[in-house]
């Protein structure tokens, strides 16, 4: 919807987003330890440490929202000296000093939906979520259009309606919570202002290092749109659409991949190395079939896709929409290593080993991706097509690396059960 108000806007809202969405995914990731966490005590009977661990993350989720908020309210500062022009920088600024204030819902919606997931409860974030959309899209129109008596706000509208949506989502699974007389037994908000500083620390050490290795991802692919911006508001433009559907793809073997962390997590908590194992065998084979579906839309429906983002004078024979039906062909190859590699690296969460994922991703998007597209970019001069090759390259090094190494951890943990 940004991209109806023009190709400035789009860009401008897509400078906003990548800085805020890398900052959502720290801390996205620090509180994703919840599920592995909940998986691991449900598999040992400890419902004490379900409790415990839950009301940590609504901690965590709360201290980590200040900080950030802070560093998005300096967010045109931020872009400028990122090299990017001072007018999409301003434009930018209005849509990050709103957005910041859904940070703690956010956050403390994530922890209730981890929970949920670690107890296979998944079906109300999925209709909470659909009502979301719902309501984004209709604030959106609202807000950034000045449609049903409402201003036209552009961006700042944007930013409110997320707001609005992120207290939504927050609200909505509070209420199906505490409304399940079958959770009683956890007693989640017992006690809710009783410090747990083990369990605090634990929570950190184990969700820092899956916060800053989807940061290391996130910050992978705003740097691509960062040097799409020193080429060009049309290269930006472009490849924040394309990047914007392989998002929307990615989200199925994302939920795959929490699924796959869930079921390995209880299994590794039950002391279950062959369930652990098959576990992550159906999680890549279900994956690879939701790939090969959304590769085939990419390729046959690329102008469709492309079309939905930009208004009806753009896309005949537009810049940005011959370019991103261009690139969406090698996206549809690039999607499937994206999806393959959050499976296996969630594998990896799920049997604790989240310092080995970190490493992995650090060493895959910046040591090669990075590496590749500024080279190809800049250094040999293939421009725009060179820095989208680049991220190809880091999608591919990161699903052969996390694979081999999920089942290699898991072929130890096979062979110490055995030595047991």
């Amino acid at each position: 919807m940004m991209g109806w108000l023009g190709a400035e806007a789009l860009a401008a809202g897509s400078l906003g987003y990548n800085l805020i969405f890398p900052l959502y995914l720290l801390g996205l990731g620090v509180i994703l330890a919840v599920a592995p966490m909940t998986a691991k005590a449900l598999g040992a009977g400890d419902e004490t440490g379900v409790r415990r661990t839950f009301r940590q993350g609504l901690w965590v989720g709360l201290l980590l929202a200040i900080p950030f908020g802070v560093l998005l309210w300096e967010g045109r500062a931020i872009l400028l000296v990122l090299g990017q022009e001072d007018r999409l920088a301003l434009l930018a600024e209005g849509y990050l000093r709103v957005v910041l204030w859904g940070l703690a819902p956010l956050f403390w919606y994530t922890a209730l939906r981890s929970f949920l997931t670690a107890l296979s409860r998944v079906r109300p974030i999925l209709i909470i979520t659909l009502v979301a959309v719902a309501v984004n899209a209709l604030g959106n129109y609202a807000l950034m259009f000045g449609h049903f008596g409402f201003p036209r706000l552009e961006l700042v509208g944007a930013g409110i309606s997320t707001v609005i949506v992120d207290i939504f989502l927050f609200l909505g699974l509070l209420v199906y919570v505490m409304r399940q007389k079958d959770f009683a037994r956890f007693g989640l908000f017992e006690r809710f202002w009783r410090a747990d500083w083990p369990r605090f620390v634990a929570l950190i050490r184990l969700g820092m290092p899956i916060g800053m290795g989807i940061i290391a991802e996130a910050f992978f692919f705003s740097a691509v749109i960062f040097l799409m911006g020193w080429i060009s508001t049309e290269a930006v433009a472009a490849t924040t659409i394309v990047l914007q559907c392989m998002a929307v793809a990615f989200m199925a073997p994302l939920g795959i991949g929490h699924a796959t962390m869930v079921r390995v997590g209880y299994h590794a908590g039950a002391g279950q190395p062959a369930a652990v194992k098959q576990s992550a065998q159906a999680g890549m084979s279900v994956a690879f079939v939701c790939l090969v579906l959304t590769a085939g839309l990419f390729i046959m429906a690329g102008e469709f896709l492309v079309g939905l983002f930009l208004s009806p004078a753009d896309r005949a024979g537009g810049v940005v929409a011959g370019l991103a039906v261009a690139l969406m062909a090698s996206a549809a190859l690039f999607q499937f290593c994206d999806g393959l590699q959050i499976v296996a690296v969630s594998v990896l969460r799920g049997l604790h080993a989240t310092g080995i994922a970190m490493w992995l991703a650090f060493a895959s998007f910046w040591g090669v991706g990075f590496t590749a597209a500024y080279s190809l970019g800049f250094v040999l001069d293939f421009g725009k097509q060179g820095v989208w090759w680049g991220l190809g390259t880091g999608l591919a090094c990161s699903a052969v690396l996390a694979i081999a190494v999920a089942w290699r951890v898991m072929a130890r943990m096979a062979g110490a059960g055995r030595d047991a």
